[in-house]
């Protein structure tokens, strides 16, 4: 793999779950752009999906924010009723489809791996052509807040829960990879782990960190800010300081990149 940013051919972009925090990559994409630098291919999980399949699909960083401003993430008409999850995923359809109106990974300006959970099977499911939203709707159905979505008669549900930091799929197809990692498992106090539910968020958050760890330090060039650890993942307050802590973090690691090259 080529090192070397500024003479790279071609950038790949590794994007992780993560809720709000994952307006960071929508930073490190606009810090990306001022650099003059563009991936030419995608793969995120969750968030990380939604976030990547905008900028594929040549939205603008404004744009990007908007969409995640407008998406009603607890408008109470969207709650299920008879259906595991306590949020109708289903009913996001027609928002997206005001986004992707064509509805296809073959629509997209951007080659786009999409990673999301078969519940039925257990395993990790990657799609990469043909309907996009559903696909989309799955992997950013982070459980147990929103419904599994029905592909296919197959279950799906948020990608994060198999593989949150989907590397894999741009290995060998790009000379240099950048990656964004906002699920961040920092540090807590014993308060924080006061009941049940509490201990099993973290212990998940643990077990999803670990895993995507060794991935991303094999990535030529990554950012994990810590800061993001005081948003909430539902905090739709939490979106412009999401997105301000990643264009901060994206802008010196990129500087710090293109100088130390040249």
């Amino acid at each position: 793999m080529n090192t070397n940013i500024a003479h790279a051919k071609s950038i790949g972009l590794v994007l992780s779950g993560g809720g709000i925090r994952g307006m960071a990559h929508i930073g490190l994409i606009k810090a990306m752009k001022e650099q003059g630098l563009d991936a030419k291919i995608i793969s995120g999980s969750s968030v990380g999906a939604l976030v990547g399949a905008l900028y594929a699909n040549g939205n603008s960083v404004e744009d990007m924010l908007q969409f995640f401003k407008d998406t009603p993430l607890f408008q109470y008409n969207f709650f299920a009723i008879g259906k595991p999850g306590f949020i109708d995923t289903e009913r996001y359809f027609n928002i997206f489809k005001g986004y992707f109106p064509k509805d296809s990974f073959e629509s997209l300006e951007k080659p786009l791996f999409v990673v999301a959970t078969d519940l039925l099977k257990g395993e990790e499911k990657v799609f990469a052509e043909g309907k996009l939203i559903k696909p989309l709707l799955a992997s950013a159905a982070l459980t147990p807040v929103f419904s599994p979505v029905e592909i296919n008669k197959t279950l799906y549900a948020d990608g994060g829960v198999m593989n949150n930091f989907p590397k894999e799929y741009v290995d060998g197809k790009a000379d240099f990879i950048i990656g964004s990692n906002v699920s961040i498992a920092g540090e807590v106090q014993k308060k924080d782990l006061k009941n049940s539910l509490q201990l099993a968020g973290r212990i998940t958050g643990l077990m999803i960190y670990a895993a995507s760890y060794g991935k991303l330090k094999e990535c030529d060039l990554y950012i994990e800010p810590k800061e993001l650890e005081k948003i909430g993942m539902l905090d739709k307050k939490g979106i412009q300081k999401a997105f301000t802590i990643g264009y901060d973090h994206g802008s010196r690691a990129l500087e710090g990149e293109l100088k130390m090259k040249n």
